[in-house]
């Protein structure tokens, strides 16, 4: 009797220590299966959150990266004289050449116009003659007056004599006026310089066949250079930043190290269609004459602008179908797209003429097959940390 109770107890405990084994194997096993479901959905959420592109935001700059524009420009005497001949005939002599510094009213060449001078001795004859028809006319008159008392002639002829020395007189008075204008063209077979400066070209030489028709090279040019015009095209956007009297400064190619100020002194006021660009002038003091006229210069002028401008890098400007476009990112951190305008390029960075605020969230550098509505996260965001490993997430067995 005690030997089987002793063994009916045995199979209890051992029942029981075999449900207790398999509750611990079957609790294992659903924790084990759990852990996993868990793990694979925290690796499917991270695997869906890497999918989300992560980008590099900034904010527009408001201060002002370049006040200046810099652009080509060309240099002009200020004041230019191309001589051309008045008379025709052939050159005689001339005593300056290029690079010869002038003075007003000096001599620097003479014609030999042989044809003028005979016009002109001819005029003088006819001028001569005319003067002694009139002195016989206004004779003749005079005489006759004094027999208008003795009834030897009528007043019908004396009529006649006054008509005829007013035409005698007018004839005079032609050929007086037709010699001082060949005395004038005379004048002119002796070139002269209009202005103090520089000669700057000479197109002629003794001899060579004047022609005053004009069509063809100015014989000399004079040049002023103590103070010099430079001419630059403003972009029509600029116009009104670059204020009269503003100052800029010039450089040159042969002076690689030294600069000029200048001033604008005159607008164009006006667009030219070609090339959307106005003509401004800018006077240039060159009393040291190491400037010289026609040559090339950089101009750098000073804009004065009312607001201050936003800048981008050029890496965030996108350009396609729908134009120039720039990607932020809302408060949602969903993209939004937004149209804007170039105002100027300076390379790594864009002034933008108009299309946002200081307080956009611009993307950097936009990833490719980016769309309205994209879900994006922004670099520097805390974000869910990568799920550990199946294997490691699973408690030991």
């Amino acid at each position: 009797m005690p030997t089987e109770t002793s063994s009916s107890v045995s199979r209890w405990k051992l029942s029981l220590f075999g449900l207790v084994v398999g509750v611990g194997l079957v609790s294992m096993v659903v924790t084990g299966i759990r852990a996993r479901e868990e793990n694979d959905s925290k690796l499917k959420e991270w695997t869906d959150d890497q999918a989300v592109p992560t980008v590099a935001v900034i904010t527009p700059d408001a201060k002002v990266l370049n006040n200046n524009l810099d652009l080509p420009g060309r240099l002009e005497a200020y004041s230019r004289a191309p001589i051309f001949a008045r008379v025709n005939g052939y050159l005689k002599n001339w005593s300056v050449d290029i690079g010869a510094k002038v003075k007003a009213g000096q001599v620097i060449a003479e014609i030999e116009a042989p044809d003028l001078d005979q016009q002109l001795l001819q005029a003088r004859a006819d001028l001569t003659s005319a003067q002694a028809s009139a002195v016989l006319s206004e004779a003749t008159l005079t005489r006759r007056k004094t027999l208008i008392a003795s009834n030897f002639v009528s007043m019908q002829e004396i009529d006649e004599r006054t008509a005829d020395l007013n035409n005698k007189k007018a004839a005079v008075k032609s050929s007086q006026a037709n010699v001082e204008r060949l005395e004038a063209l005379a004048g002119y077979k002796k070139i002269t310089v209009p202005f103090d400066g520089v000669v700057t070209a000479r197109d002629t030489d003794v001899g060579a066949l004047i022609n005053s028709s004009g069509g063809g090279a100015p014989m000399f040019v004079i040049s002023d250079i103590k103070k010099l015009r430079v001419y630059v095209n403003v972009p029509q956007n600029y116009v009104p930043a670059v204020k009269i009297g503003a100052k800029a400064t010039i450089t040159v190619p042969e002076y690689p190290t030294k600069t000029f100020t200048a001033t604008v002194e005159a607008s164009a006021q006006s667009v030219d269609v070609s090339s959307g660009t106005t003509r401004m002038q800018l006077g240039l003091d060159n009393s040291s004459g190491e400037l010289m006229p026609g040559s090339y210069a950089s101009v750098k002028l000073n804009l004065d602008r009312g607001t201050v401008p936003l800048h981008i890098p050029a890496s965030a400007v996108i350009f396609d179908h729908s134009g120039l476009r720039v990607a932020t990112v809302g408060a949602d951190d969903k993209v939004k797209f937004k149209h804007v305008t170039i105002a100027r390029d300076l390379g790594r960075n864009i002034e933008l003429g108009a299309g946002l605020t200081v307080e956009d969230r611009v993307i950097v550098a936009p990833p490719d097959g980016l769309s309205d509505g994209d879900q994006v996260h922004v670099a520097g965001e805390k974000k869910d940390a990568k799920p550990e490993k199946v294997s490691e997430a699973q408690p030991p067995r």
